[in-house]
Formats: C-alpha cells, structure tokens, sequence
C-alpha cells in the first residue's frame, strides 16, 4: 500500500468501508489499494442478496464463511470492497449493489465512469 492517503470519489481521505465484516485488500477496513491488488479492490459496495447470487453465479461465493481465511460469509446489508470489475460486471448484467461514494476509492474510476457509479451512490445527497 502506498503511504500517501488514499482518496475516494470526492478527492478527499477515504472512509471506512467496513470493520465487521473485515474488508479491503489490506483487511483495514478501508477499500486502499496497491500494486500488489491486482483486482482492483476500490468499491465500497453495500450487499444484496441479488449481487450475492450474481456473485455466485460467476463463480466467486461470498456468502459462505471460510473459517480458515477468518472469512465470516457476506449476508444483505454488509459492506464490502468489491474488485471494480466485478462491480461493472453486474452492473452490466442489472445485479449491481449501491456504493458508499465516501468509502469508494478513487481509482475505482479507472473501470467504471464517475457518472455511473454516481447513479448508484446512496451517500450523495
């Protein structure tokens, strides 16, 4: 993880995304990234049941808890920092889950235009 503090959609410190459940590359909380997450770990994502069995569905399970990895399993109502491509992917196929703008990091916007993930921001009044 770089030093410099890492900003979100508003170019201003990133927000926790969440500490229970544990999330983020780097399991601060936070959705930072680095050169060593090559997926992309930017989107604060608040989880539906539907994006979960989309998740599912392409072969990634989140809802089931994986003891060994300190993985509790997601359930409706967790946030979690989603890999951006994976966010573009349901959202492209109308499973995408709402974003925590504050939470989302700004490199989120390498894969998916600011004007999109305004649209599905539930922080911007």
């Amino acid at each position: 993880m770089d030093d410099k503090p890492q900003l979100n959609l508003f170019h201003e410190t990133i927000e926790e995304c969440s500490c229970d459940p544990l999330t983020g590359f780097f399991r601060t909380g936070c959705c930072d990234t680095g050169d060593q997450d090559l997926g992309n770990h930017t989107v604060c994502a608040l989880m539906t049941e539907d994006f979960l069995q989309f998740s599912i569905s392409r072969g990634n399970d989140l809802s089931t808890p994986v003891p060994q990895y300190n993985f509790p399993g997601l359930k409706e109502g967790d946030r979690w920092c989603l890999c951006a491509n994976r966010w573009l992917e349901a959202y492209e196929a109308d499973s995408a889950p709402a974003i925590i703008a504050k939470a989302t990091n700004l490199k989120a916007q390498e894969i998916i235009s600011l004007e999109i993930l305004k649209e599905f921001a539930i922080d911007i009044v």
